[in-house]
């Protein structure tokens, strides 16, 4: 039965990507240079250090699609706090066509 599962996300740059999510989220752990988990709630976010960006990202980017989608119950809470901490949103607060508010 699978229990959990844990998102991976590529990054050049470990140090930067951990601090940008430890702003919000907390560090559960680093391996060496290269590897880091970040918990969020009960969920997990595993950092892999990489030599180049993913070549998804002018896709993503363009569709609005997620390596990462986060839920939570108070977006406007948790929207405020992310720009708080200095976080630049694509697009902010709406409602989607299939009754869901999100933003990118």
């Amino acid at each position: 039965m699978i229990t959990n599962a844990i998102a991976q996300l590529r990054t050049t740059d470990l140090s930067a990507s951990i601090r940008f999510y430890t702003e919000t989220l907390a560090l559960a752990f680093q391996f060496r240079d290269f590897y880091a988990g970040i918990r969020a709630g009960s969920q997990m976010i595993h950092l892999k250090q990489v030599d180049a960006p993913d070549p998804t990202l002018d896709f993503i980017r363009a569709g609005e699609h997620f390596h990462l989608y986060l839920e939570t119950d108070d977006i406007d809470t948790t929207v405020a706090m992310l720009k708080d901490n200095g976080v630049q949103l694509i697009r902010d607060v709406h409602a989607t066509g299939w009754g869901a508010r999100e933003c990118t």
